[in-house]
């Protein structure tokens, strides 16, 4: 059981910089799966990827507060703004991965997000995609 544990640690801490790694021009291609649903529409009204309403805009998703812009979110998502919770680069794998799990998880409460999981071959190029088209830092 110890060595399992160290072995998942072990696997852990080297996935993270990896994640940090992720291929933005990878991301554009696997972002079109995600564009059935979500947009990417600048502050100024400028479409960077013209997509679904079913979801909420994406521009700026990293670094913004969970389910802060306007949008009807499910109620998972409205504790975790309730919270004060912030969008990160692993925060949107997870919640690609298995959004249920992951709000579960980071609220302590339970319920269903409106999205479902997603099958995409590296959530880190999306994250970095979705970090190349954010606005710039202020």
């Amino acid at each position: 059981m110890k060595k399992t544990m160290a072995t998942a640690a072990a696997l852990l801490t080297m996935a993270v910089p990896a994640f940090a790694e992720g291929d933005a021009a990878a991301g554009e291609k696997e972002f079109r799966k995600c564009k059935s649903c979500h947009s990417i529409v600048a502050d100024d009204g400028t479409a960077i990827v013209k997509g679904g309403k079913t979801g909420p805009n994406l521009y700026g998703v990293v670094g913004r507060v969970i389910g802060s812009t306007d949008f009807k979110y499910s109620s998972l998502l409205e504790a975790a703004m309730e919270q004060g919770l912030v969008w990160d680069g692993e925060g949107i794998a997870a919640f690609i991965a298995d959004p249920n799990a992951y709000l579960a998880e980071i609220t302590g409460e339970s319920g269903r997000s409106k999205m479902s999981k997603q099958r995409v071959k590296n959530a880190a190029d999306i994250v970095a995609y979705l970090e190349s088209v954010a606005p710039a830092a202020e």
